[in-house]
C-alpha cells in the first residue's frame, strides 16, 4: 500500500486508552483495501500497529469476524457483555 492511496471512508473507534481506525483505500488499479490501524500513547509517543486486508480476502475475514462476534457473545456471562457494550458507547 502506498501513501498516495485513495481514502473512501475512515472509522475512528476510540476505546479506552487504545483507538482503533478502519481504513478503507483504494490503490491506482482500483484494488480496495482495509486497513486496520491501532493506535496508543506510550510515554508522550503514539505507538502504532496496522494490518492491511486485501479486497480478494474480505469475505473470509468478514466471515472469520462473525464468527468470532457470534462466538463471545455466546461464551460471555451477562454481566461481562453489558459491562463491554458499555465501554464501546
Amino acid at each position: 500500500m502506498q501513501q498516495d492511496d485513495k481514502v473512501l471512508h475512515t472509522e475512528k473507534v476510540p476505546a479506552g486508552k487504545r483507538t482503533y481506525f478502519l481504513d478503507v483505500k483504494e490503490n491506482h488499479q482500483g484494488t480496495r483495501i482495509l486497513k486496520i490501524t491501532e493506535s496508543r500513547k506510550n510515554d508522550g509517543e503514539f505507538i502504532r500497529h496496522s494490518i492491511m486486508i486485501f479486497q480478494e480476502d474480505f469475505d473470509k475475514i468478514f466471515d472469520a469476524f462473525e464468527k468470532v462476534k457470534n462466538y463471545i457473545q455466546s461464551t460471555t456471562p451477562p454481566a461481562e457483555a453489558s459491562e463491554e457494550a458499555e465501554k464501546l458507547d
